[in-house]
């Protein structure tokens, strides 16, 4: 498209795409969807302890301010009126959790983010007050087993460990939220007038909220010792929270004004960018972790096999609430840039697939990456990374390999999951995320699902899905979510290229190496020793 037409384009929607490790600001064509133009930011973890991991949320805000900068310049380069920028959708990385104080406006603690496995000594403890010790006591209120992995034990924690938030509760200064929260109240003022809220995304994975009364609970709050009053006021996922206010970082004063209108976790915006708005719909998201979401429809589904209930989406204040059931695993891109950076076996992350290329097996060797304990459907704390088979042979390139069969062959236990649960099998895989770029996972995964898996020309799902929510919302009403206008996507196919037995063989033997993998930490987990891998767990794309 030519640079004098691009001043025609009609309408435009920004999206904060704020992830595990980057934050990224993305400008969509609300007619078209076509991505136009954006920048990102890396984000640092921090690793204080074995096994913490910690966000400064004030790098968050500012990696925020400049992607806008930098985006709403470039547009200017390519001759696009960033006044046509009528919408602001925010997606987040879920569950990381962070508490402020609301009359200076500063954190009062770095983000504890959600593979932080520092918690494990407070699920221990709050076991001992449900009977029999159920971890999936509040399952069919909240769709969570109680796990490290949600915000209402990471603030519980910043509740009993951190003086400057418990003196702020006391005195009424503090506020709580994940990410989208801690944005949108920074974004609409902040210490000046911020609207503090979330969405019911968002909330569904604190374990402070009932999925069904869409409302936070008292009685979960009152297990947890939560003050109800530091929560964030629950929202849909589409409608227009405040308008976008001047800060100093954003040198053009860009979007002053322009309404924030769509927030979705990273997941369910993946899984609406994905237009998987239909009842057994799916799509796999391959980042620091990868999620495997599929739409139950308007009914909320409880696995029998180790998977969650969450809310996909509620596009609108008086559109109906859509549940999803989920597969959640810790470690998938974050292997890759663990044999990067702890074991130096690659000099970039895209090397992975190069090296894997070059064999082409794992010559019997598999690797467990359970960097953070097993989440679905084992939910095993005690879990630890493990490579096996090993024998003289094996050289870097199988490790690789394996690293990469790691992550398909933990896709492969989620999508076993939820086809048990939904009585119906996926028929297909549509996949989106960093990873998908590597063709050589993106084949091993077909392989190994014995079906084709089919990935999007565009990858920014994530972003888009939040532009979506933010477009459609009432008032704002440039984006239309009708199924007869949504813009066709085309896509790259991957069919299985082994027989099924081959698949099968391949699959029983990493469940074998799973089994060893348990049971590893015996130790007194109060004492923090809980992880015997140090996690350098970032990826090129979350």
């Amino acid at each position: 498209m030519a640079a004098s037409n691009r001043m025609m384009l009609g309408p435009l929607v920004g999206s904060i795409d704020q992830g595990t490790s980057s934050t990224r600001f993305l400008v969509f064509n609300a007619k078209t969807s076509e991505l136009l133009s954006h920048h990102q930011v890396e984000i640092v973890q921090k690793f204080p302890k074995e096994g913490w991991v910690e966000q400064d949320p004030k790098e968050i805000l500012s990696s925020v301010h400049e992607c806008v900068e930098k985006t709403c310049e470039k547009l200017q380069q390519l001759n696009i009126d960033i006044t046509n920028i009528k919408a602001i959708g925010v997606s987040n990385q879920r569950e990381t959790t962070v508490v402020w104080d609301k009359t200076t406006g500063e954190p009062l603690y770095n983000a504890i983010v959600w593979l932080d496995l520092r918690t494990q000594a407070t699920v221990d403890r709050l076991l001992k007050k449900i009977p029999g010790k159920n971890k999936s006591f509040f399952k069919f209120r909240t769709g969570l087993p109680l796990s490290t992995y949600f915000s209402a034990v990471k603030l519980r924690w910043l509740l009993d460990n951190v003086e400057e938030i418990k003196q702020a509760v006391g005195d009424g200064r503090a506020m709580f939220g994940t990410i989208d929260s801690w944005l949108i109240w920074s974004l609409t003022g902040g210490k000046n007038g911020g609207v503090h809220c979330t969405d019911v995304t968002n909330a569904s994975r604190t374990m402070l909220f009932n999925i069904h009364s869409l409302e936070w609970d008292p009685e979960l709050c009152q297990f947890f010792d939560i003050p109800m009053e530091i929560l964030p006021k629950v929202r849909s996922s589409s409608e227009i929270y405040g308008l976008m206010k001047i800060c100093p970082s954003l040198k053009s004063g860009a979007l002053t004004g322009v309404p924030i209108s769509g927030c979705l976790g990273d997941q369910s915006a993946a899984l609406v960018g994905q237009m998987c708005f239909q009842d057994g719909q799916a799509k796999n998201t391959y980042g620091t972790g990868c999620f495997l979401l599929c739409n139950t429809g308007q009914k909320s589904v409880f696995s029998e096999h180790g998977l969650l209930t969450t809310i996909a989406y509620k596009l609108g204040r008086d559109k109906p609430v859509c549940y999803a059931l989920e597969g959640s695993v810790a470690i998938a891109g974050a292997v890759v840039r663990w044999l990067r950076d702890n074991l130096g076996i690659l000099k970039t992350s895209q090397e992975v697939e190069k090296l894997a290329a070059e064999v082409g097996t794992s010559y019997g060797c598999y690797f467990v990456p359970a960097f953070s304990g097993l989440y679905a459907p084992y939910w095993e704390p005690s879990a630890r990374g493990i490579i096996c088979g090993l024998t003289q042979f094996t050289n870097k390139n199988h490790i690789a390999f394996a690293a990469l069969e790691a992550v398909c062959f933990q896709t492969r236990e989620l999508l076993d999951a939820i086809n048990k649960d939904c009585g119906v099998p996926l028929n297909q895989l549509q996949v989106d995320g960093g990873m998908t770029n590597n063709k050589v996972l993106m084949q091993l995964q077909s392989d190994i699902l014995c079906i084709p898996v089919v990935k999007p020309s565009m990858p920014e799902t994530t972003a888009l899905g939040a532009a979506m929510a933010a477009g459609a919302a009432e008032g704002v009403g440039i984006w239309s979510l009708n199924p007869g206008d949504l813009t066709a996507v085309t896509c790259e196919r991957f069919e299985p290229q082994i027989n099924p037995e081959e698949s099968e063989f391949r699959f029983a033997r990493w469940k074998k190496a799973v089994m060893k993998s348990m049971d590893w930490v015996t130790s007194d987990i109060s004492s923090n020793v809980i992880s015997l891998v140090s996690l350098r767990i970032e990826s090129t794309e979350d």
